[in-house]
């Protein structure tokens, strides 16, 4: 059986709902090859989700966040109007992830179709994350303008998870 790809125009453009490293503009141009500030459409809101360190990854050698059904949460994030050239790149860097095809609301207007990644091998437990992707998560939340409530937990669940993953270390020194 054959799969058709539809085929996209250089001006085509998809929705993409980012909530980790990917916030940050700077950190995704890494991996994309050009700047992705000019497709940053704002602050966006995924409803009946929780974020969660649920993957390790070997390039970064910590905890990666991750989007998990919660009718009683929502996460924070940054929507993206990419353009479809960019998609090769952005699948590739989402090595582990699935696509997800979500709804999110920004500037008081829903946007369904929108894409965004989940892990596809969830781990049990969550993995605290290094201070590196750490401090790239929090850039870009900072940098794209979420809430400041949702920076300050994020803040502190990330700490409480390093905090919990070096007890183990500190108690057999």
């Amino acid at each position: 059986m054959t799969t058709l790809t539809p085929l996209h125009g250089p001006d085509d453009r998809f929705y993409y709902f980012a909530y980790g490293s990917c916030m940050c503009p700077v950190d995704l141009k890494r991996s994309l090859g050009e700047s992705t500030h000019a497709y940053v459409v704002g602050p966006a809101t995924l409803a009946g989700y929780r974020l969660g360190f649920f993957r390790r990854s070997r390039l970064r050698n910590c905890g990666v966040l991750d989007v998990v059904p919660d009718s009683a949460a929502k996460v924070q994030g940054v929507l993206y109007h990419l353009p479809w050239r960019l998609s090769p790149a952005l699948d590739l860097r989402e090595e582990g992830y699935c696509h997800e095809m979500v709804t999110v609301t920004a500037n008081g207007r829903a946007y369904a179709e929108t894409r965004t990644y989940s892990v596809i091998s969830k781990t049990h437990e969550e993995i605290a994350p290094n201070e590196w992707y750490s401090s790239v998560v929090m850039r870009g939340a900072a940098t794209c303008g979420l809430p400041e409530e949702y920076c300050w937990n994020l803040f502190h669940h990330i700490h409480s998870l390093q905090r919990r993953q070096a007890a183990p270390l500190q108690r057999t020194a």
